[in-house]
């Protein structure tokens, strides 16, 4: 980013010099006299990523230096995402010991700058246990950490940014400056338009009618999206809210659900629409998350079904009012359509507010788990929660605590030297340091220790946990204000800061435990919230927030996390990257682990594995009792955890969180407009802060109909019945093929399907037969793809045009689907769309497949570099390739239809290297409407509200 604000104050000197005192660092992970780095045995390992589409090398540095224990995934993301230095100059960092060392010892010197240790022998201390806990994957810090921090960059350590807006041209164009500069570096905003007065109210200069801020986020969400397409890989992240009062509301909330109707029209009419395709910047409202900010008023208003009242922004009398039914349901049914406006509880977060008295709480990052001030920002760091189990399958109480201790200390200590984007924003995180602690795996950890996501016992585990941590948290940030100074804000707001820390206390007191192991977890929270507020009432507080729970992309692949955030598991199948490329299936490590908690012997752990790496699902796994299949539920598959699973999950984190949680709840594609209106109640009733919800393929809409309705076909066949004409009914002529003819034979994979195609054309080089080969032979698949081989080539022959078949059956939506490994068409809904694709592009000229949509790889290619689409062979048909030389035909071997021999495709060779995105599509056939990764091709998953790949670590919105 070119404008920064540097970091410390003379405030800050001034607090730091009245304690007397540092803190005293105690060892939990090292020995004294050991450096951490000679604990662990290194390897030297090459990193080497390809293009997706052409297999060339985008990314190479060889004998970078790791842990032996560290996966090659995390070593492969870690190296090309946050070592620095030019590839293959003398300045590139090489090994993880120059990345934890150029982060550590710069938050080490910062902390004795600052007056944070009590001696020289503390700060050591302080740097070998933060260097134990990065090395082992303990935590991690979020990624503009590990890109800035101790480079000649800005000294950036948040990735949480919530800007302001006022009714003002002034305001209105900085809120897109100071948008841009933060997407430039890579990081995401948030900001509530609220303020900007309506459509419906006039202007004080003119009197005319104000342009209202919908208007004004079509300026905004073009200059996101120039900014991504300029300079950026990934979409930009940013959060739209509108408050419920405002007089343009529904505008907002239909705004997007209208644009999504849009993209269906024009993804029909052939244009690329895909995520990054060349045509989808003629839609608008594309680059934002929206959500409405719901009051208890409001909510009340829908209870009781009564007029809720639209308030003018300059006078706040009511302008107009509204059905409260009628708008929910507004938004509940443009959420059902397109995902978006989600939902955000603005009483339930300002009742939590420690700082009421600086301003509300009026707006969120754009995954929602941040919200604070307007003009402010937040670190985050988050715990690998599996690193405190212990072999005995009880929880590390007392690591934990030391781990948070130190944790928190590291992040406030980055706040002494960080620089921020703006002015504000740094001169409000300054006074308030807030700070945003959170943990990844929870769903490995109750997996592993055998609770379902969904149950009593997981939630009340999930609840103690996030209690002792902020417990902790808010305990060391009052230890911190005794020797370093409260933060600036607080004298201020000392009464409703203690506030929310009794409304905490409260909240854990409310637990209610069942097992061991949330028993000495509760216990643990319970004193560290006690001794948080008797330290706090006499010394304040460092920070005005502490925790959060962020989605953990990019740095849960860091530290080789199974699960993200507060999700369950994805599935109960993994993907293991090896060193010499590609990927294998394995079952998740957490299953044997919960199968021994439950108490199975070795034999029938073995058969239960061997069974769901198979099938993918536990459903009538040998030896598995049928009791115990909740504990294996996972997001996606045969058993996929119910939405309110996830909204109750969240409610019993919530409470004890100074922000909010990244989470999206996935509901199934049949799920009804009343069922995520339902969802959305539940949540303002469970006291959650935020809530979205995703609808399985909402964004991919059915083909609009062009046909007349049936009242119009009664009425034009009454019409007609009252002339008689003369009918000429012509037969038509099969044109049969010639005995001998050219074919192609295509081999493919579609969704891990594989399978065979033949074409066989006439002496013109028109398409003239289609034989399909899938399944075994003798198999219903078998016997069905031959019956449409033999209809589709009996209509060729009588006449129908290619094309005919191509626009009918491309965009066709069942399973197999996925990625190819056909370079021209490398995302398939189906096999029939996936072959007729492939016939479309080698039997039709350029002209009639750009009328279509479809282009080859070199076409897009060509379109992406120079704005036209070329032919690549200059219109030529397939009788005019017969003629090339068969090496030189992509993915295809001429031969005659007589000679050509089709195997079994159950025994053909498979792929050497299926991609994790593959194989995950055909284990749980789910997850269709996640982004292809921008940077490598993987399918993304999701990651609370964002995606991200496991193939590089990229994500779309907060890392």
């Amino acid at each position: 980013m070119t404008e920064t604000v540097s970091g410390s104050t003379g405030s800050h000197r001034k607090n730091a010099s009245k304690a007397g005192a540092g803190l005293k660092i105690e060892r939990v992970y090292t020995t004294e006299g050991v450096h951490p780095y000679d604990a662990v045995t290194w390897e030297r390992r090459d990193v080497v990523q390809t293009n997706w589409k052409t297999g060339e090398n985008v990314f190479e540095q060889r004998g970078v230096e790791f842990p032996d224990t560290w996966s090659v995934n995390a070593s492969t993301i870690v190296t090309t995402k946050y070592f620095r230095g030019a590839v293959g100059s003398a300045e590139r960092e090489q090994s993880l010991k120059q990345l934890l060392d150029r982060v550590v010892l710069t938050y080490v010197k910062a902390g004795k700058e600052h007056g944070y240790f009590a001696s020289d022998a503390d700060a050591e201390v302080f740097e070998h246990e933060l260097t134990h806990m990065l090395l082992h994957q303990v935590f991690s810090f979020n990624s503009p950490v590990w890109f800035n921090v101790g480079t000649s960059s800005p000294q950036q350590v948040s990735a949480c940014f919530i800007l302001a807006v006022d009714d003002s041209m002034d305001s209105i164009l900085n809120w897109y400056r100071e948008e841009g500069l933060i997407f430039k570096g890579g990081s995401g905003a948030g900001l509530n338009l609220s303020r900007i007065r309506s459509s419906k109210e006039l202007l004080r200069s003119s009197g005319g009618t104000a342009s209202g801020p919908v208007s004004f986020m079509r300026g905004a969400d073009a200059s996101a999206g120039t900014i991504k397409s300029g300079g950026a890989t990934r979409r930009a992240a940013k959060m739209v809210v509108l408050d419920v009062d405002h007089p343009d509301i529904v505008e907002f909330v239909e705004t997007k659900e209208k644009e999504e109707e849009k993209i269906r029209v024009l993804r029909d009419a052939g244009f690329d629409m895909d995520l990054g395709g060349s045509d989808i910047t003629s839609v608008q409202y594309q680059n934002a998350n929206n959500s409405v900010r719901v009051n208890d008023e409001f909510m009340r208003a829908v209870e009781e079904k009564t007029a809720f009242g639209l308030r003018g922004r300059m006078t706040g009398e009511v302008i107009e009012e509204i059905d409260a039914v009628e708008l929910w349901d507004k938004i509940a049914k443009a959420a059902w359509a397109c995902a978006d406006p989600g939902i955000q509880y603005d009483s339930t977060i300002n009742d939590w507010h420690t700082t009421p008295e600086a301003g509300r709480i009026t707006a969120s990052n754009p995954c929602s788990e941040y919200m604070h001030l307007d003009n402010s920002s937040c670190n985050l760091a988050s715990l690998n929660l599996m690193k405190f189990l212990n072999e005995d399958g009880s929880f590390g109480v007392e690591k934990f605590v030391k781990s948070v201790e130190l944790i928190i200390t590291a992040m406030d200590i980055s706040i002494c030297f960080a620089d921020f984007p703006t002015d504000p924003i740094g001169e409000t995180t300054r006074a308030y340091r807030q700070l945003g602690i959170g943990y990844a795996n929870l769903g490995a950890l109750l997996m592993a220790s055998g609770l379902a996501y969904d149950s009593d016992g997981g939630r009340a585990l999930a609840g103690s946990i996030t209690s002792l941590m902020t417990g902790t948290s808010y305990r060391r940030s009052a230890e911190l204000a005794g020797i370093v100074g409260a933060y600036d804000g607080y004298a201020q707001n000392a009464a409703p800061h203690t506030r929310v820390m009794r409304k905490h206390l409260a909240a854990n007191d409310d637990i209610r435990t069942l097992h061991t192991m949330d028993i000495a977890v509760h216990r643990e929270a319970t004193k560290q919230w006690a001794d948080n507020l008797k330290i706090g009432e006499k010394n304040g507080w460092r920070n005005a927030q502490a925790s959060v729970l962020a989605p953990t992309g990019t740095i849960g692949f860091m530290m080789d996390c199974d699960t993200t955030g507060i999700e369950p598991d994805f599935s109960l199948v993994k993907f293991k990257k090896l060193v010499g490329g590609g990927s294998m299936q394995v079952v998740n490590q957490t299953v044997p682990a919960a199968l021994t908690k439950l108490g199975y012997t070795n034999e029938t752990i073995e058969a239960i594995v061997e069974f769901i790496g198979e099938h993918g699902h536990v459903i009538d796994a040998p030896g598995l009792k049928t009791e115990h299949y909740e504990v294996f539920d996972c997001a996606v598959g045969e058993r996929a955890i119910k939405p309110m699973g996830h909204v109750r999950m969240m409610a019993a984190a919530q409470p004890f969180l100074s922000g909010a949680i990244s989470k999206t709840v996935n509901m199934p594609e049949t799920s009804s407009v009343e069922e995520i209106a339902d969802v959305y109640y539940q949540g303002w009733k469970l006291g959650l802060k935020a809530l979205a919800v995703y609808r399985d393929n909402c964004k991919v809409g059915q083909p609009l109909s062009s046909q007349k309705s049936q009242d119009d076909k009664t009425s034009a066949s009454a019409e007609a019945a009252t002339e008689v004409k003369t009918v000429v009914v012509e037969k038509p002529i099969r044109r049969r093929l010639p005995k001998s003819r050219a074919s192609i034979t295509t081999s493919f994979s579609v969704g891990g399907a594989e399978g065979y195609m033949t074409s066989g054309a006439h002496e013109s080089g028109e398409l003239g037969e289609v034989f399909l080969k899938l399944g075994k032979q003798g198999s219903t698949l078998a016997g069905v793809m031959d019956a449409f081989s033999i209809a589709t080539s009996i209509g060729l022959q009588y006449g129908v045009p290619l094309e005919t078949f191509v626009s009918k059956f491309t965009n066709l939506k069942f399973e197999p689907a996925g990625l190819t490994d056909d370079s021209d068409v490398r995302m398939a809904q189906s096999i029939m769309d996936y072959v007729f694709r492939r016939l479309a592009l080698d039997y039709l000229d350029f002209d009639t497949r750009s009328a279509l949509g479809i282009f080859s790889a070199d076409e897009r290619q060509r379109h992406l570099d120079t704005g036209s689409y070329q032919p690549i062979n200059d219109g030529s048909t397939a009788a005019e390739l017969v003629e090339t030389p068969v090496e030189t035909l992509p993915k295809a071997e001429a031969a005659p239809a007589a000679e050509v021999v089709v195997e079994d495709a159950a025994k053909a060779a498979p792929s050497q290297a299926h991609t994790s995105a593959e194989l995950l599509e055909v284990i749980t056939g789910s997850a269709v409407d996640s982004p292809l990764c921008m940077t490598c091709g993987t399918k993304m998953r999701p990651a609370g509200s964002c995606h991200v790949c496991e193939g590089c670590g990229s994500t779309s919105g907060c890392s």
